[in-house]
């Protein structure tokens, strides 16, 4: 079973960037399917950015412009870059994969099989 291993989480100032990294226990090629998903303290968790097979991406808007999802294949690891970084992105980030061959991959935890145990990412102004 895959295995997925979230790191980089921060307190940083706002304005900040942070990289947030996820390493993966198998060849990353073969999830279909990649994102990242964030939970802040009492709301639901929502649905950042996603990563398919062809290098296809979707972001949350709130954070089109200032957050970038990439992976390295040899590395098995996925990335979040987050520049521009405020207080509303304080929160837990989790990173989900799911190797289901679909028409897109979205901002859905339903679409998500596997998941890390999260890093905190702390935003202060």
């Amino acid at each position: 079973q895959v295995q997925l291993v979230e790191s980089g989480g921060d307190s940083v100032q706002a304005g900040g960037s942070l990289r947030l990294s996820c390493a993966t226990s198998e060849l990353i090629h073969t999830s279909y399917c990649m994102a990242w998903f964030r939970q802040a303290p009492g709301k639901e968790r929502e649905g950042v950015a996603t990563l398919d097979i062809f290098r296809n991406t979707l972001y949350l808007d709130s954070v089109k412009g200032r957050f970038t999802i990439s992976r390295d294949v040899a590395k098995k690891t996925l990335y979040l870059l987050m520049n521009g970084l405020n207080p509303e992105d304080t929160a837990m980030y989790y990173c989900a994969s799911d190797p289901r061959p679909r028409n897109g991959c979205i901002l859905s935890e339903d679409g998500f099989s596997t998941w890390g145990q999260g890093t905190q990412v702390t935003v202060s102004s």
